[in-house]
C-alpha cells in the first residue's frame, strides 16, 4: 500500500501552497480534499492583499506583512512552474473611509485633482479619498495556478471524499480515514477551512461566515481597488469588477439573496456612477474559516504528529505564502521563522 510523509487535508489555497513548500522540503505528498480542489473559499475570494486593514487583528499585523512581502516572489514562481497568470496587481488602493481610519492605515491623502487623474472615473466624486499602496490577486487563477504548480512537484490529490477522522498508532498520528477508504502517514496537517472542526477527535471551533459577491462587465475600465465603509470594488486586468462583500453568520448555506446582491450593486454604483451601464456577471457566496477571536489555528496539536492550518477568516489569501513557510519549518521539526504562540491549536483544545 502506497504511504506518505504528509497527508494535507484540504485543497484550497492554504493546502496546495503548503503541499509545495513541503516537497521543497522533500516530503512525499498527498492532498486530500472532500469536494474539487480550490472551490470553496479560495474560489470565492476577492484577493485583496491588504496587510493593515482595519480588521486585521494587532496579533496578525507582523505574519500579515510578512506574507504581503512574500508575494511577488510566492507568484513568480506558481506562475512559472504553472504557466497561469494570477492577475497580481501593484496598482493600490484608493480609500473611502473617515480620515481617522486612514490614519490608523497610514494612508496618504488624495487631492481632488490627484484623484481624477488616478481614476477619471471618480473625478466627479466629492469624497475625500486616501492612497494606500497594496496588491490585489486573481484568487480563482492563483489557486488554479497553485493546483498545477502542486501537480507539477508530483504532490498526490484525491478528490471527492471527506476525511472523518485520524488513524492513531500508540497516541500519535498514523494517517486518515475518509468516507470511502483510508490513507497512512505519520504526519497530517488540517487545512479544512470552515469544515476543520468535523475531524475527530479533536474539535476546533472554526465556523463557516458567509461571503457573498457580484461581478461587473462592460462598464469603466478601474485602476484601482475602492473601498468604502459600506462596498469595496476589486477591478481584474480582464475588465472585470468584483463588488463585496457581506459577513453572514449562515451556517454552511452558500446560496446567494437577491436582495443583498442588489444592495451591494447599488452601493458599487453609487462609489462609480458610470457603473451602472455594466451588467451583472455572476454573484455566488463562499464560506470563510472563521474562529472566536478570529485568528487562524496554526501549529502542532496534543497529538503528535498532527497540525492545523485554518481559521485564516477573511485573509486566507493573503497569508497562504507565509503559512505554507511556516508550517512547513514545524512539520519538517524546524523552528518557524516567525511565531505562532498567538495562533496555537492548543488553545482551543479541551
Amino acid at each position: 500500500m502506497k504511504t506518505w510523509d504528509v497527508i494535507i487535508v484540504g485543497g484550497g489555497i492554504i493546502g496546495l501552497s503548503l503541499s509545495i513548500e513541503l516537497r521543497k522540503h522533500g516530503a512525499k505528498v498527498l492532498v486530500v480534499e472532500r469536494g474539487e480542489p480550490g472551490r470553496e473559499a479560495s474560489h470565492a475570494a476577492a484577493g485583496m492583499l491588504s496587510d493593515c486593514s482595519i480588521e486585521t487583528p494587532a496579533a496578525l499585523q507582523a505574519l500579515a506583512r510578512a506574507s504581503a512581502s512574500m508575494y511577488p516572489e510566492f507568484v513568480h514562481e506558481l506562475q512559472d512552474e504553472s504557466g497561469v497568470n494570477v492577475d497580481l496587481r501593484d496598482q493600490g488602493t484608493l480609500l473611502f473611509l473617515p480620515a481617522e481610519h486612514a490614519v490608523v492605515l497610514d494612508a496618504e491623502e488624495v487631492s481632488a485633482p490627484r484623484l481624477a487623474e488616478l481614476e477619471p472615473v471618480l473625478s466627479e466624486t466629492k469624497r475625500s479619498a486616501f492612497y494606500l499602496k497594496e496588491r490585489s490577486v486573481d484568487p480563482r487563477a492563483l489557486t488554479a495556478a497553485a493546483f498545477k504548480a502542486a501537480k507539477h512537484r508530483e504532490v498526490d490529490i484525491s478528490s471527492g471524499t471527506a476525511v472523518t477522522g485520524l488513524l492513531l498508532s500508540d497516541g500519535r498520528v498514523a494517517g486518515v480515514t475518509t468516507e470511502r477508504t483510508s490513507y497512512d502517514a505519520p504526519a497530517v496537517v488540517n487545512c479544512a477551512g470552515a469544515w476543520a472542526g468535523q475531524i475527530s477527535p479533536h474539535q476546533f471551533p472554526t465556523r463557516p461566515v458567509k461571503g457573498q459577491m457580484l461581478s461587473l462587465v462592460g462598464g469603466p475600465a478601474l485602476t484601482h481597488v475602492l473601498r468604502a465603509p459600506d462596498v469595496y470594488l476589486v477591478p481584474r486586468s480582464d475588465g472585470r469588477v468584483l463588488i463585496g462583500s457581506t459577513v453572514e453568520e449562515a451556517g454552511y448555506d452558500k446560496r446567494t439573496d437577491a436582495d443583498t446582491i442588489q444592495r451591494m450593486h447599488r452601493a458599487g454604483i453609487a462609489l462609480v456612477p458610470a457603473l451602472e451601464r455594466a451588467r451583472v456577471l455572476e454573484s455566488w457566496a463562499g464560506l470563510r474559516p472563521g474562529t472566536p477571536d478570529d485568528l487562524p489555528i496554526l501549529g502542532g496539536t496534543s497529538t503528535p504528529g498532527y497540525f492545523v492550518a485554518t481559521g485564516h477568516f477573511r485573509d486566507g489569501i493573503l497569508l497562504a505564502p507565509v503559512t505554507a513557510l511556516v508550517m512547513a519549518q514545524l512539520v519538517a521539526g524546524l523552528i518557524p521563522e516567525l511565531d505562532l504562540t498567538p495562533f496555537s491549536a492548543v488553545r482551543f483544545e479541551c
